[in-house]
Protein backbone atom coordinates (compact mmCIF):
# COMPACT_ATOMS: atom_id res chain seq x y z
CA UNK A 1 0.00 0.00 0.00
CA UNK A 2 1.44 3.17 -0.97
CA UNK A 3 2.38 6.01 1.44
CA UNK A 4 2.16 9.59 1.22
CA UNK A 5 2.35 12.75 3.34
CA UNK A 6 0.05 15.77 3.32
CA UNK A 7 -0.18 19.27 4.94
CA UNK A 8 -1.19 19.17 8.88
CA UNK A 9 -4.05 21.18 7.88
CA UNK A 10 -5.05 19.09 4.66
CA UNK A 11 -5.34 16.16 7.60
CA UNK A 12 -8.42 15.56 9.61
CA UNK A 13 -10.15 11.95 10.38
CA UNK A 14 -12.49 12.36 7.24
CA UNK A 15 -11.02 13.31 4.13
CA UNK A 16 -7.86 13.94 2.90
CA UNK A 17 -6.56 15.74 -0.06
CA UNK A 18 -3.12 15.42 -1.73
CA UNK A 19 -1.92 18.36 -4.07
CA UNK A 20 1.69 18.47 -5.36
CA UNK A 21 4.23 16.01 -6.96
CA UNK A 22 2.09 13.23 -5.13
CA UNK A 23 -0.67 13.81 -7.44
CA UNK A 24 1.04 12.76 -10.56
CA UNK A 25 2.74 9.67 -8.90
CA UNK A 26 -0.78 8.75 -7.67
CA UNK A 27 -2.74 9.59 -11.09
CA UNK A 28 0.26 9.22 -13.48
CA UNK A 29 2.32 6.64 -11.88
CA UNK A 30 0.40 4.10 -10.06
CA UNK A 31 -2.27 4.38 -12.32
CA UNK A 32 -4.62 4.68 -8.78
CA UNK A 33 -8.47 4.47 -9.11
CA UNK A 34 -11.27 5.35 -6.83
CA UNK A 35 -11.99 2.69 -4.51
CA UNK A 36 -8.00 1.94 -4.26
CA UNK A 37 -6.51 2.26 -0.57
CA UNK A 38 -3.58 4.41 0.57
CA UNK A 39 -1.42 5.40 3.76
CA UNK A 40 -1.53 8.82 4.39
CA UNK A 41 0.27 10.79 7.09
CA UNK A 42 0.51 13.89 8.60
CA UNK A 43 4.17 13.91 8.99
CA UNK A 44 3.97 14.80 12.10
CA UNK A 45 3.08 11.56 14.00
CA UNK A 46 -1.04 10.90 12.94
CA UNK A 47 -0.92 8.41 9.95
CA UNK A 48 -4.36 6.87 8.36
CA UNK A 49 -5.69 4.30 6.08
CA UNK A 50 -7.78 6.32 3.25
CA UNK A 51 -9.70 5.31 -0.09
CA UNK A 52 -9.36 7.26 -2.75
CA UNK A 53 -12.52 8.73 -4.15
CA UNK A 54 -11.68 11.31 -6.20
CA UNK A 55 -8.84 11.76 -8.61
CA UNK A 56 -8.03 14.57 -11.31
CA UNK A 57 -4.68 16.70 -12.67
CA UNK A 58 -4.65 19.09 -9.78
CA UNK A 59 -6.05 17.38 -6.56
CA UNK A 60 -6.66 13.20 -5.01
CA UNK A 61 -9.30 13.14 -2.38
CA UNK A 62 -9.36 10.84 -0.29
CA UNK A 63 -11.98 9.23 2.59
CA UNK A 64 -10.47 7.72 6.12
CA UNK A 65 -11.10 4.42 6.60
CA UNK A 66 -9.18 4.03 9.85
CA UNK A 67 -6.69 6.22 12.24
CA UNK A 68 -3.82 3.65 12.37
CA UNK A 69 -1.92 3.38 15.79
CA UNK A 70 2.22 3.14 14.50
CA UNK A 71 5.20 2.75 16.34
CA UNK A 72 7.88 4.37 14.00
CA UNK A 73 9.54 6.68 15.56
CA UNK A 74 12.64 6.98 17.56
CA UNK A 75 11.42 8.13 21.21
CA UNK A 76 13.93 10.85 21.51
CA UNK A 77 14.33 13.24 18.93
CA UNK A 78 18.07 13.52 16.96
CA UNK A 79 19.34 16.18 14.83
CA UNK A 80 22.04 15.28 12.78
CA UNK A 81 24.35 18.82 12.84
CA UNK A 82 26.27 17.79 9.14
CA UNK A 83 29.57 19.62 8.27
CA UNK A 84 28.69 19.92 4.56
CA UNK A 85 30.69 17.27 2.83
CA UNK A 86 31.46 16.94 -0.93
CA UNK A 87 29.70 15.77 -4.00
CA UNK A 88 26.58 14.32 -3.35
CA UNK A 89 27.47 12.82 0.09
CA UNK A 90 24.80 14.90 1.55
CA UNK A 91 22.01 13.47 -0.13
CA UNK A 92 22.95 9.98 1.05
CA UNK A 93 23.40 10.92 4.74
CA UNK A 94 19.25 12.89 4.63
CA UNK A 95 18.14 9.34 3.12
CA UNK A 96 19.88 6.92 4.88
CA UNK A 97 19.30 9.51 8.02
CA UNK A 98 15.46 9.06 7.47
CA UNK A 99 15.38 5.81 7.06
CA UNK A 100 17.19 5.25 10.72
CA UNK A 101 15.44 8.00 12.55
CA UNK A 102 16.44 11.30 12.28
CA UNK A 103 13.82 13.64 13.47
CA UNK A 104 15.69 16.55 11.67
CA UNK A 105 18.92 17.65 9.96
CA UNK A 106 21.44 20.93 10.50
CA UNK A 107 24.06 21.27 7.67
CA UNK A 108 26.41 24.13 8.41
CA UNK A 109 30.04 25.59 6.91
CA UNK A 110 33.09 25.48 9.01
CA UNK A 111 36.31 26.33 8.86
CA UNK A 112 37.10 22.61 6.97
CA UNK A 113 34.14 22.76 4.88
CA UNK A 114 35.50 22.41 1.09
CA UNK A 115 31.89 23.70 -0.48
CA UNK A 116 30.54 26.54 -0.88
CA UNK A 117 27.09 27.33 -1.43
CA UNK A 118 25.89 29.54 -3.85
CA UNK A 119 23.12 31.56 -2.12
CA UNK A 120 21.10 31.96 -5.80
CA UNK A 121 21.19 27.97 -5.67
CA UNK A 122 20.64 27.11 -2.39
CA UNK A 123 17.01 27.32 -2.56
CA UNK A 124 17.32 24.62 -5.39
CA UNK A 125 19.29 22.33 -3.31
CA UNK A 126 17.17 22.80 -0.63
CA UNK A 127 14.11 21.47 -2.61
CA UNK A 128 15.93 18.78 -3.72
CA UNK A 129 17.17 17.72 -0.13
CA UNK A 130 13.86 18.02 0.86
CA UNK A 131 12.09 15.85 -1.73
CA UNK A 132 14.98 13.25 -0.94
CA UNK A 133 13.86 12.88 2.69
CA UNK A 134 10.50 12.93 2.14
CA UNK A 135 10.46 10.47 -0.27
CA UNK A 136 12.79 8.09 1.99
CA UNK A 137 10.50 8.66 4.87
CA UNK A 138 7.37 7.27 2.81
CA UNK A 139 9.72 4.14 1.75
CA UNK A 140 10.73 3.26 5.51
CA UNK A 141 7.11 4.10 6.73
CA UNK A 142 7.88 7.18 8.79
CA UNK A 143 4.63 9.08 10.52
CA UNK A 144 7.07 12.17 11.23
CA UNK A 145 8.82 14.17 8.30
CA UNK A 146 12.06 15.03 9.47
CA UNK A 147 12.64 18.80 8.80
CA UNK A 148 15.90 19.97 6.99
CA UNK A 149 16.65 23.23 7.87
CA UNK A 150 18.81 25.92 5.86
CA UNK A 151 22.31 25.98 5.98
CA UNK A 152 24.22 27.70 9.13
CA UNK A 153 27.46 28.94 9.95
CA UNK A 154 29.24 27.08 12.63
CA UNK A 155 28.61 30.11 15.39
CA UNK A 156 24.98 29.72 13.95
CA UNK A 157 24.93 26.19 14.91
CA UNK A 158 26.38 26.43 18.05
CA UNK A 159 24.01 29.19 19.25
CA UNK A 160 21.04 26.67 18.38
CA UNK A 161 22.27 24.40 20.31
CA UNK A 162 20.67 25.92 23.19
CA UNK A 163 17.47 24.93 22.49
CA UNK A 164 18.22 21.20 22.80
CA UNK A 165 18.29 19.31 25.94
CA UNK A 166 21.60 17.53 24.83
CA UNK A 167 24.37 18.64 22.82
CA UNK A 168 27.06 16.72 21.04
CA UNK A 169 30.24 17.17 18.64
CA UNK A 170 31.70 13.72 17.41
CA UNK A 171 35.65 14.50 17.73
CA UNK A 172 38.03 11.86 18.57
CA UNK A 173 40.54 12.28 21.32
CA UNK A 174 41.46 10.38 24.40
CA UNK A 175 39.14 10.52 27.14
CA UNK A 176 35.93 11.74 25.16
CA UNK A 177 32.65 10.82 26.15
CA UNK A 178 30.84 7.73 24.46
CA UNK A 179 27.99 8.47 22.21
CA UNK A 180 26.61 5.04 24.04
CA UNK A 181 27.02 6.85 27.38
CA UNK A 182 24.89 10.44 26.16
CA UNK A 183 22.23 8.23 24.97
CA UNK A 184 22.19 6.65 28.46
CA UNK A 185 21.63 9.70 30.31
CA UNK A 186 18.88 10.65 28.22
CA UNK A 187 14.82 9.80 28.56
CA UNK A 188 11.45 10.11 26.33
CA UNK A 189 10.93 13.03 24.51
CA UNK A 190 14.69 14.61 25.31
CA UNK A 191 16.40 16.10 22.11
CA UNK A 192 20.05 15.45 21.32
CA UNK A 193 22.14 17.59 18.43
CA UNK A 194 24.89 16.05 17.36
CA UNK A 195 27.43 17.52 14.78
CA UNK A 196 29.14 15.87 12.48
CA UNK A 197 32.05 17.35 10.92
CA UNK A 198 32.65 17.99 6.76
CA UNK A 199 35.95 15.24 5.55
CA UNK A 200 38.47 17.25 7.49
CA UNK A 201 36.78 17.22 10.79
CA UNK A 202 36.92 19.74 13.37
CA UNK A 203 39.76 22.27 13.96
CA UNK A 204 41.02 22.54 17.89
CA UNK A 205 40.13 25.79 17.80
CA UNK A 206 36.34 24.94 17.01
CA UNK A 207 35.70 22.33 19.59
CA UNK A 208 36.50 24.61 22.35
CA UNK A 209 34.13 27.01 20.65
CA UNK A 210 31.68 24.02 21.30
CA UNK A 211 32.65 22.84 24.03
CA UNK A 212 32.70 26.38 26.03
CA UNK A 213 28.70 26.54 24.77
CA UNK A 214 27.78 23.12 26.64
CA UNK A 215 28.58 20.78 23.83
CA UNK A 216 29.90 17.33 25.07
CA UNK A 217 33.10 15.84 22.97
CA UNK A 218 31.99 12.57 22.13
CA UNK A 219 33.49 9.70 20.36
CA UNK A 220 32.17 7.27 17.46
CA UNK A 221 33.57 4.20 18.49
CA UNK A 222 37.74 3.22 18.37
CA UNK A 223 37.47 3.19 14.10
CA UNK A 224 37.92 6.48 12.55
CA UNK A 225 34.46 6.85 10.43
CA UNK A 226 33.91 8.86 7.29
CA UNK A 227 31.45 12.26 7.92
CA UNK A 228 28.50 10.07 6.05
CA UNK A 229 29.04 6.85 8.37
CA UNK A 230 29.40 8.88 11.41
CA UNK A 231 25.73 9.59 11.45
CA UNK A 232 24.46 7.05 10.31
CA UNK A 233 26.38 5.16 13.52
CA UNK A 234 24.44 7.35 16.24
CA UNK A 235 21.44 6.91 14.70
CA UNK A 236 22.00 2.88 14.83
CA UNK A 237 23.40 3.35 18.57
CA UNK A 238 20.00 5.53 19.83
CA UNK A 239 17.94 2.58 17.84
CA UNK A 240 19.75 0.03 19.32
CA UNK A 241 19.56 2.17 22.65
CA UNK A 242 15.78 2.67 22.79
CA UNK A 243 13.75 0.48 21.07
CA UNK A 244 15.83 -2.31 22.12
CA UNK A 245 14.08 -1.69 25.79
CA UNK A 246 11.03 -0.69 23.93
CA UNK A 247 10.55 -4.09 22.72
CA UNK A 248 11.59 -6.13 25.69
CA UNK A 249 9.21 -3.86 28.01
CA UNK A 250 6.25 -4.98 25.24
CA UNK A 251 7.03 -8.81 25.28
CA UNK A 252 7.15 -8.26 29.36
Amino acid sequence: MQRYFVEPHSFSENELTIVGDDVHHIVNVMRAREGEEIIVSDGAGRSARAKLVYLSAKEVRAEVMEMLQEERELPIRITIGQGLPKGEKLEWILQKGTELGAYSFFPFSSERTIVKLDAKKEAKKLERWRKIVKEAAEQSHRTVLPELLSPVSFREILQAGQSYTHCAIAYEKEGSTTIHQVLEEMTVDDSLLVLVGPEGGFSPEEVAQAESKGFLTVSLGPRILRTETASQYVLACASYQFERKASSLRKG
